[in-house]
């Protein structure tokens, strides 16, 4: 049998990639330094070890094949202290449902419960009358000149709708989202130790939140997920401080999950399709192309560029030797623009077929998809019936992430 030969990793051309990736310009357009990424192979040595991965089936490959797994509290222990691994808000975000494995991850994921046909039909009407309030907020706002449909709209509708479901207060929200920008630092390709700190406060902050929450609905229990959550756990747990943990982690998943992408998702839609006004006319024409529109907004600029995992065994990976424990970043910002997958991949066209990994693949494929796919179509609904005129006046700027894309700004006018 042949043995996988690896080619001698070239970290510095990566390094030189990745300081171009940090700044304002490579943040603004990510996609000409991921296709130099690819050109150097679809396995390539990361800066700070391991591997970047940017074909699309080999991606693909990875997030269907049980034997990578996410990097879970046993692996993040394993790191050493003083390692962005073992920081607070690691440690918490390890006992989450997108961190565990199986078996664990089997039952977490089924004790969720969430986003079934019958409650995506509940929440629909809700995302409805979200939607239609925040169009006459923006209408408002239009008549004067611009508007920052980044924080009029794109903003609101993922926090309404999930604290509605939720059953939160209103007031909340604002905070729950300043907390929640704050926390993902932790789930980022390279923190600083800065970032690390913010992440590390508001994670202990969005704990407290929900755990006065969990033992408020105990107390007072409602027609809410929450007290289903605490009524299934009690069930499958007798130690009532252990279901109330297990509760609470079910409720901060939601809120980081509901918030951070689906907030980008929308910003970024509505921003690819007035840069590109003729795919904008033929959706104000066909509204009903608007589930395209979602998915083609999906592959070519998702919300998650980078997703990682690690070997549970060493193995070979298009040709590269992987050793256990040994991790990989799936660049799916990358993958998602393969021209072995996608004819013209560059081309933002809504009368493709698009497949790609926005939201992750097998068993951990995201479960709040169907939502996300709704408040986005339902959106774009809105919009061409009500600012078919609407148009872009400049382009937003970016927070300095890699992983987790955050447009700071979306500036609308009508003409």
């Amino acid at each position: 049998m042949e043995t996988a030969v690896t080619p001698p990793p070239d970290r510095r051309f990566a390094v030189s990639l990745f300081s171009r990736l940090r700044t304002a310009k490579g943040q603004a357009n990510p996609f000409p330094i991921y296709a130099e990424l690819r050109s150097r192979g679809g396995v390539i040595a990361a800066p700070w070890g391991g591997h970047l991965v940017t074909r699309f089936d080999l991606c693909d490959q990875i997030l269907r094949n049980r034997e990578w797994l996410e990097p879970d509290s046993r692996w993040r222990e394993q790191q050493g202290d003083g390692t962005r691994w073992t920081a607070p808000s690691s440690r918490e975000m390890s006992r989450t449902l997108p961190a565990l494995n199986p078996p664990e991850h089997t039952w977490v994921r089924r004790s969720a419960g969430m986003f079934d046909r019958t409650s995506m039909e509940e929440i629909r009407g809700t995302v409805g009358r979200i939607t239609g309030r925040l169009m006459d907020s923006l209408a408002v706002r239009l008549r004067d000149g611009e508007a920052d449909f980044n924080a009029l709209v794109s903003e609101e509708l993922p926090v309404a709708t999930i604290g509605h479901w939720l059953g939160l207060p209103s007031a909340d929200f604002p905070r729950l989202r300043e907390l929640t920008h704050d926390q993902v630092f932790t789930q980022e390709l390279l923190p600083s130790a800065s970032q690390l700190a913010l992440s590390d406060a508001a994670t202990a902050e969005l704990r407290a939140y929900f755990l006065d929450l969990v033992r408020e609905r105990r107390a007072h229990p409602g027609d809410d997920p929450v007290s289903r959550w605490i009524t299934l756990w009690d069930a499958m747990e007798s130690d009532q401080d252990k279901a109330d943990e297990a509760v609470y982690f079910l409720a901060l998943f939601v809120l980081l999950a509901a918030l951070e992408t689906t907030s980008t998702l929308l910003s970024t839609m509505t921003l690819l399709l007035l840069e590109h006004p003729r795919q904008w006319n033929r959706l104000t024409i066909h509204p009903d192309l608007a589930p395209a529109a979602v998915e083609e907004s999906l592959r070519y600029d998702p919300p998650t560029h980078v997703i990682s995992r690690v070997s549970s065994r060493d193995t070979e990976l298009g040709g590269v030797e992987v050793r256990k424990d040994e991790m990989v970043h799936l660049m799916v910002g990358a993958a998602n623009r393969d021209p072995a997958k996608h004819e013209d991949p560059e081309l933002f066209n809504l009368h493709r077929k698009p497949a790609h990994l926005a939201f992750s693949g097998g068993i951990h494929y995201c479960l709040g998809a169907p939502l996300a796919r709704m408040e986005a179509q339902t959106l774009l609904h809105h919009l061409v019936r009500r600012f078919p005129r609407l148009t872009l006046v400049r382009r937003p700027t970016w927070a300095p992430r890699v992983a987790f894309r955050r447009p700071l700004n979306l500036d609308v006018a009508l003409i």
